[in-house]
């Protein structure tokens, strides 16, 4: 599949400026959402470029070296740029995780300069983004733009969980991420939640209220 057929489509509608955009950690009972915005210039991209990042799709279809490594080549590539925003517990539990997730993407587009002329978003259709945008359904593997920011959005949240690793190494975050495995559920029925967990996820509220049996 051609990895630049929606950027493409958009620069032959006369758009220039085209971000890819995706998050990580919807799921997790424990740290931020984080979204990532990635926007290749066009003509580097199109004259070699591309061959660069040859494997750069979805960013769980990579080992986590793979994806480290495509991380770090796209911080130093001299035609990408790119914007990261996070949205933490306490606001997740105040707006939701899906208002949370749009926020966070709209912050990353917003850091990006020059701005944006339009987004390539990966799922499903975004309110609230700071230019025009269009939704694709697994867009992080059909598009590069979208695909760089997965493993943006990836790598750097997995990296803030590592650090909360090391302020609560009782919850063993550096192996699940905050995600819903045995071992996190059993971490919080022993020690309860810490200030990183997200109280109104079902799990966590299941717990507190004694209903969940581990």
């Amino acid at each position: 599949m051609d990895m630049l057929c929606y950027e493409k489509e958009a620069w032959n509608a006369g758009l220039f400026f085209i971000a890819g955009v995706d998050e990580a950690g919807r799921g997790p009972l424990a740290g931020p959402v984080v979204a990532a915005a990635v926007v290749f210039e066009r003509e580097p991209l199109e004259t070699g470029g591309v061959e660069a990042f040859d494997g750069l799709t979805d960013s769980k279809a990579l080992t986590e070296k793979r994806r480290e490594a495509f991380f770090e080549q796209l911080e130093a590539c001299s035609f990408s740029h790119i914007g990261c925003a996070a949205v933490e517990p306490r606001e997740i539990e105040s707006i939701n995780i899906l208002q949370a997730t749009w926020k966070a993407m709209a912050a990353a587009l917003e850091q990006i300069q020059p701005y944006p002329d339009f987004a390539l978003i990966d799922g499903n259709r975004v309110h609230g983004l700071p230019c025009r945008s269009r939704s694709i359904v697994k867009g992080d593997a059909k598009s590069l733009s979208i695909a760089a920011a997965s493993v943006v959005a990836k790598v750097t949240r997995d990296r803030l969980m590592l650090e909360l690793d090391t302020q609560f190494p009782e919850y063993g975050f550096a192996d699940h991420k905050g995600y819903g495995t045995v071992a996190h559920l059993n971490a919080i029925r022993r020690h309860g939640p810490a200030p990183c967990h997200r109280k109104t996820f079902g799990p966590i509220v299941e717990l507190n209220q004694g209903k969940l049996n581990l």
